[in-house]
């Protein structure tokens, strides 16, 4: 048994280092996949290391020897004045295929997936930049305010709490991009980082973060900074975001190859075009239908975002209130604690006032005493004469 152990261990040690720079870089430019990744486990974010830094959110990544694997959430130093978007996994030509995430301007559409900690599946709510300094919203960020004084805190709406990590096909979240979402697709973009490539290839070096092996909970959950694998901010998950399910096919089988996904990738094209309105009043109502799809979308979003800010103005009368209620108390305390001091004094002036009362008795008695004493002298001395 222990024989056999100790081969397999040997066997995918071998296949990790026989991985080749082709099979990783397959991923930047994006692949096609038969099904998809397991769900987004459960993890804590690690405390923000210091100014600057942004939070990248892990991800199920693929490799055409072992599968998917997870690559950690990190912390990144980003760009200044560019936020990430992360990538995702959507259902294409009946496969799964990769969008790799950039830096830019704004937050792009990945999918509709909760990544979490302030990726709700639509834009970013953890932070902002304001200048040349990024703030950061506690409310959805670990921040130690000692090494990091750039925060606010703004209450996030999570309308998705799902940990399905993929888009469209089968049990896949169903977002489609809002016109503005694909204005910020086509603004100017920067690849991932060196640090980024760096972390996700140490990532897929990692027997541990394979998804054959930890079943959807990954031992490496989430890092301080990309690349750090071992030490106090590494973070575990704490569960799966789903019960896993074994794939049935290898690795290899379910790799799409490059002319297979051109080839899917053509039929969807025809696909649309034969979608396409045959005459222009087809294409009016079509054009009027989005519009009014638009207009709903528009409208859910102004609902979303006047709720959002009603419950922030709630938020801030509620802060007002206590500090009013605080305000109040600590008022309270102080006129009792001025009330106990005067009555201390007042108590204080009694005694001493009794104790000058009986001196002064005291000292009356003591003259008594000593005129009768003269007077019984007096008379003593009269007597003998």
């Amino acid at each position: 048994m222990n024989t056999n152990r100790t081969i397999r261990w040997r066997g995918f040690a071998v296949l990790m280092l026989s991985l080749s720079a082709a099979s990783f870089a397959q991923l930047a430019v994006g692949i096609s996949v038969r099904f998809g990744p397991p769900a987004i486990p459960v993890y804590a974010q690690p405390i923000c290391p210091g100014p600057g830094y942004i939070w990248t959110p892990g991800y199920w990544a693929w490799n055409d020897d072992a599968g998917y694997y997870w690559v950690p959430g990190t912390w990144v130093l980003a760009p200044v004045g560019l936020l990430w978007t992360p990538g995702y996994w959507g259902w294409f030509g009946g496969f799964y295929r990769w969008h790799p995430g950039y830096w830019g301007p704004h937050v792009g559409f990945y999918g509709g997936i909760n990544y979490g900690f302030g990726y709700t599946g639509v834009g970013f709510w953890g932070g902002e930049w304001r200048g040349g300094r990024f703030f950061y919203n506690r409310s959805v960020t670990n921040i130690n305010v000692v090494n990091v004084t750039n925060v606010y805190e703004r209450k996030v709406v999570v309308d998705n709490y799902s940990h399905v990590s993929y888009n469209g096909g089968s049990g896949g979240i169903s977002a489609r991009p809002t016109p503005e979402q694909e204005r910020y697709e086509r603004e100017p973009h920067r690849e991932a980082l060196g640090d980024q490539v760096q972390h996700e290839r140490a990532a897929s070096q990692n027997r541990q973060l394979f998804a054959s092996e930890n079943h959807g909970r990954p031992a490496i959950a989430a890092t301080g900074r990309p690349g750090e694998f071992s030490g106090h901010n590494v973070v575990a998950a704490r569960e799966a975001g789903e019960k896993y399910r074994a794939p049935r096919m290898s690795p290899q089988q379910a790799r799409v190859s490059p002319s297979e996904a051109r080839s899917a990738e053509q039929r969807s094209q025809n696909t649309r075009e034969l979608a396409r309105p045959a005459n222009r009043n087809e294409g009016n109502r079509e054009a009027s239908r989005n519009a009014q799809q638009q207009a709903q979308q528009d409208k859910a979003t102004q609902r979303a975002q006047q709720q959002q800010a009603k419950q922030e103005q709630r938020r801030q009368q509620q802060d007002q209130k206590r500090q009013q209620e605080s305000a109040r108390a600590d008022q309270r305390r102080q006129q009792q604690e001025q009330r106990q001091q005067r009555a201390q004094q007042q108590q204080e002036q009694r005694r001493q006032q009794q104790a000058q009362k009986a001196e002064r008795q005291r000292q009356q008695q003591e003259q008594k005493r000593q005129r009768q004493e003269q007077k019984s002298n007096a008379e003593g001395h009269g007597s003998g004469r």
